[in-house]
């Protein structure tokens, strides 16, 4: 019935196969092969072409796509780090104000230790105090942060997207609608502060940048005037 499914290969067909293909990989028949000066100098085995660096180049080269490295352009959204769009934004934001309050709660926990040390504390009951306050202070503050900064972003380029540019009214807005947003459930006298706070801070940050902003234009003018 072979012949209606067609005829299997014989193992002589198959070993030849398997030869043939064997040989295809690895440059060379290694039945042929007796010693490794055989290996060496057979043709193509260790051609200089193959084995460049750059050998390969002539079938073209594969450039990189570039297009998601294109800075933003929104107006107005230029600011001191470079950003490509708002994921940036929200990265670098959130992660450096984490980072700030779990540094500034982690000092004021390391002071409020320090200045409530048990009285004839052992060294070890004395460290692990500090640690406690350390670790009290400082991750709630870094939390905290982190969330405010995360809504602020958030609402920030939710505000640019709407409005087509950015400016500082986004920006105190989007603090004063994060600081709402952060104390709602606390009732209206914490949100009211909350918002207040949100809003002066933001609106400090953008006093900030634009000096800043300030400062490099002129440092960039200084260094293009002796060029022309």
């Amino acid at each position: 019935m072979s012949w209606i499914f067609g005829g299997s290969k014989t193992p002589e067909q198959k070993e030849k196969e398997d030869a043939v293909a064997l040989k295809e990989k690895l440059g060379f028949d290694p039945s042929q092969v007796a010693d490794v000066g055989t290996i060496l100098n057979s043709p193509g085995v260790l051609s200089s072409a193959s084995l460049h660096p750059l050998s390969g180049l002539e079938k073209g080269i594969e450039y990189m796509d570039l297009e998601d490295e294109q800075l933003t352009t929104v107006e107005g959204a230029q600011g001191l780090i470079p950003s490509r769009n708002w994921t940036d934004d929200l990265c670098y934001g959130t992660g450096a104000v984490y980072l700030l309050g779990l540094g500034v709660g982690g000092a004021y926990g390391f002071q409020e230790g320090v200045r409530n040390l048990p009285p004839n504390a052992t060294p070890k009951l004395q460290l692990n105090t500090i640690l406690n306050h350390i670790t009290k202070r400082g991750p709630f503050l870094g939390n905290s942060a982190g969330v405010l900064a995360l809504t602020y972003n958030l609402i920030d380029s939710s505000l640019d997207a709407i409005r087509g540019k950015h400016d500082d009214v986004n920006s105190v807005g989007a603090g004063a609608l994060a600081g709402a947003l952060f104390k709602s459930s606390a009732g209206l006298k914490p949100m009211f502060y909350s918002t207040a706070m949100m809003a002066g801070g933001a609106a400090a940050w953008c006093g900030i940048k634009a000096v800043l902003q300030q400062q490099q234009k002129q440092q960039l003018q200084q260094h293009e005037q002796p060029l022309q």
